[in-house]
């Protein structure tokens, strides 16, 4: 791994690697996220984390809604069958607010330390801005938890720019920031550069935590290259992911795109894509990609072995500008 591919995160002493690995997939058949993704064997998830580990990724980033928990244990079954050092990655999960108040943000702390049976959860998230508590009071229960030693910092998730500075601002009070934040971007979700998300973050030092960089899949090409393929997936995914002709045409001078700058650094294109998300912005920008096979998680591995020239990655600017 070259050596720009350990980060910092935001203002905090945390150094990830610029790709980590998203876990919803690990969901195992439960609740709904279970049931969109094929239920993985114990066996074949310790592949896929071993296989991360092995190509540089460091961190794992999973959510208490992704199978009602079950990711959550999965990933740390996987990684006590591996004996892997607690000190060697780091973990970062999601507190679910939909229906919730903020008290249940130090109660059920202890759930999800248990599911991924650690003493202390690196980065503890607010997974998105849908609660019947205020900001405020969803960061005091957070700053607790970080007193506690229980979290050591706290992120958000499909926050918008004014909530993010919102929740900064709380966390200041208790002499603590906000380090991260997790986004929809990749080169078909471009909406942060003008919604004054990816300006708040630089200014704030805040890491942005870019989820399905690859556009759900589109951006590996596979879809344009047999449009068959979409028939396959779940009925939820066919529709979530937006495979429809019109996304397939609209989307298609992008994928062009990467297969042709994919060619000159013999790489493949979903790597050139996760590439890109990581490098356009500096340092601002992780990413989260999943995986459910070995060869996906090292192709996402692989993408931290290059860079992507300032030419190449003024093109793909261009070329994905519409969207």
């Amino acid at each position: 791994m070259k050596p720009n591919y350990l980060r910092r995160l935001g203002s905090s002493d945390l150094m990830v690697s610029a790709v980590g690995l998203g876990c919803l997939q690990f969901s195992r058949g439960r609740g709904i996220s279970g049931a969109m993704w094929p239920s993985l064997s114990r066996k074949e998830i310790s592949a896929i984390v071993e296989t991360s580990l092995k190509g540089g990724i460091n961190w794992f980033d999973t959510a208490e809604l992704y199978g009602r928990g079950e990711s959550e244990r999965a990933l740390s079954s996987s990684l006590e069958d591996l004996n892997i050092p607690r000190k060697d990655i780091i973990l970062a999960t999601k507190w679910w607010p939909v229906l919730r108040t903020s008290r249940s943000i130090t109660s059920s702390i202890d759930k999800r330390l248990s599911a991924l049976n650690t003493r202390t959860i690196d980065l503890y998230q607010i997974h998105n801005s849908f609660s019947f508590s205020s900001i405020s009071s969803q960061m005091k229960e957070m700053a607790k938890l970080v007193d506690q030693g229980k979290v050591r910092y706290v992120g958000v998730s499909n926050f918008s720019a004014n909530a993010m500075r919102k929740a900064h601002k709380e966390l200041l009070k208790y002499g603590l920031k906000l380090v991260s934040s997790q986004v929809n971007y990749s080169l078909l979700k471009r909406q942060i550069e003008r919604n004054g998300i990816l300006d708040t973050a630089k200014e704030l030092g805040i890491s942005l935590i870019a989820y399905s960089p690859l556009g759900r899949g589109l951006l590996t090409g596979k879809f344009h290259d047999n449009p068959d393929l979409i028939n396959k997936r779940h009925i939820l995914r066919r529709y979530y992911a937006s495979l429809n002709k019109g996304e397939l045409k609209k989307s298609s001078q992008v994928v062009q795109a990467l297969k042709s700058i994919a060619k000159k650094y013999q790489v493949t294109p979903s790597q050139i894509a996760l590439n890109w998300v990581v490098n356009a912005n500096g340092n601002t920008i992780l990413a989260i990609p999943g995986a459910t096979k070995v060869g996906q998680a090292r192709d996402n591995a692989d993408s931290m072995k290059f860079e992507l020239s300032e030419d190449d990655i003024c093109y793909l600017n261009e070329v994905s500008s519409s969207f």
